[in-house]
Order: structure tokens, then sequence, then C-alpha cells
């Protein structure tokens, strides 16, 4: 299983840092093929589709609005044609409701609808931090923040973690190792900031602000990661998929990207000026 799971984490590594690189059409395209089945996978956890139900119209409409979202986001990145492709994916799904009735319940359109804006919205901002004025630098400190955090996180914890983190929805996960986490994606984004400096890039105070983002969006990495936990306990799954060997589906490895993509992308533009 370490085996498998090493083996895994080292290929996603090394694709994710080769579309990061790249960027563009090829960042864009494997963005918006996690995002939707990061969509898909929430669906299938909450029960969007019913049991006995052969074909969803919830999911078709919001896969649809998935895609529209993000042709929006490549073609046409403005806020007023994002927000109307959210509010009619939303209505959509509202019709369905109301056209269909009863055929489904409530809990499946708010499901749904949860389902749109939680991963798929929320991971655009990957693409949206590469496309920032040096972002082929910035969007690294994402899998800082969450990746590095995870990984800080969890060795301190083992060393010395005593204090439980959150004892009923994750027993293994302790209050020193969160710091640790923090500590460590703090002092990498300090490392890389010294690096860029080193090479050239000027673009703001990158050896303060690179930390302190890193270490907010460490902070916010670990409640992604309980987020995605806390609705796997609820829905008594143990993993979201198996896209990915020794980790699970989309949502199992990028838990904490999701909340850290978007929380990167507006640190930067506020702070690096």
């Amino acid at each position: 299983m370490f085996r498998t799971r090493l083996l895994s984490s080292i290929v996603l590594v090394i694709l994710i840092a080769s579309v990061l690189l790249l960027g563009g059409p090829v960042l864009f395209l494997f963005t918006l093929f996690v995002a939707l089945k990061a969509f898909f996978e929430m669906t299938k956890a909450t029960k969007v589709r019913g049991a006995s139900q052969k074909v969803c119209l919830l999911e078709i409409f919001g896969a649809l609005g998935v895609l529209g979202y993000y042709g929006v986001i490549y073609f046409a990145n403005t806020e007023t044609y994002i927000m109307l492709t959210i509010t009619l994916t939303i209505v959509a799904i509202l019709f369905v409701y109301v056209f269909t009735f009863p055929k489904y319940e409530a809990n499946q359109i708010m499901a749904a609808i949860f389902s749109f804006i939680y991963a798929p919205i929320m991971l655009a901002y990957l693409y949206l931090t590469r496309n920032l004025e040096n972002g082929i630098y910035i969007v690294w400190l994402i899998f800082i923040s969450s990746w590095i955090c995870d990984t800080c996180a969890y060795l301190v914890g083992m060393a010395i973690g005593k204090h439980k983190l959150a004892p009923v929805l994750s027993p293994k996960k302790s209050i020193e190792g969160g710091i640790g986490g923090i500590a460590g994606a703090a002092l990498v984004g300090l490392v890389y900031a010294f690096i860029l400096k080193r090479i050239g890039v000027s673009q703001g105070n990158l050896l303060w602000v690179f930390p302190v983002i890193s270490a907010i969006g460490a902070m916010i990495s670990q409640v992604g990661d309980l987020a995605a936990s806390a609705i796997k306990r609820n829905f008594g799954i143990k993993d979201y998929g198996r896209l990915i060997p020794g980790h699970g589906g989309i949502m199992d490895r990028f838990d904490s990207v999701i909340f850290t993509a978007p929380m990167i992308y507006y640190l930067a533009v506020l702070l690096l000026k």
C-alpha cells in the first residue's frame, strides 16, 4: 500500500509540475478535467443521483454549468459573465426541481448546487493564479500551502503530537502537527522567495510576502482537508473515488488545494503590488 501511494505521489507531482510549467491550454484542460471529476465524485458522495435513477438531470445541468463556467474563464474572463454562468446553473438546477417534481428531493437539489460550487469553482483559481503577473512563480504557493503543509503536519504530528486538533472528526491530527504544517509551509515559502530573488524575480517584497501567504494558505488548507473528511463521515464513505491508486479520488488528493487555490490568488493580488 505504501509503495503504491508513494509511486502515485511521484507520478502526480511530475504531472502537476508539468502542467503548471506549461500553463495555457494544457493547464486549463487539466483543471477542467479535475473540476469535472471532483463534481461527479461529490454528486456521488452526496447521493445527488437516486439509487433507482439511471439518468440524473441534476448532474447533467451541473456538469454543463461547470463546462460553461470554465469556458467563460478561458474565453471571456469578466466578473459579469462569470456570475451570470453561476446564476444560470443554479436556476437551471431549480428548474429541474420544479418541473420534474417530485422526482428529486430538496436535499438532492442542495447537494447538486453545493457540488457545482464547492470544488469546480474554487479549483478554477489554480488556472487563474497561473495567469497572474509572474503567475508561473506564484502558483507553486498553492501546493506549498497544501501538500508541503500536509507533509510537515504529518511528520511533526508523528514526532511530538499529543493534543488532538479535531478528535471526533480526525483523531490522528494534532494541534502540534497543525502548527508544524503552518511553520513548514512558511519556511519553504521563505526559501522559495529567496531562490526567486536570487534569479531576479522582483515583484513585491517576496521575502515576507511569500512566507505570509504560505502560512495563511496552510491554515486554510487544513480546514479544507477536514471539511472533505467531514463530508465523507456524514455520508459513510471511505474515499471519494479510486482514480489515484493509494490516495482515492480527486477530492481525496485535492481537498486542501480546493480551499488554498482561491486564498493564494486573492492574497497574491492584494499583497504583490
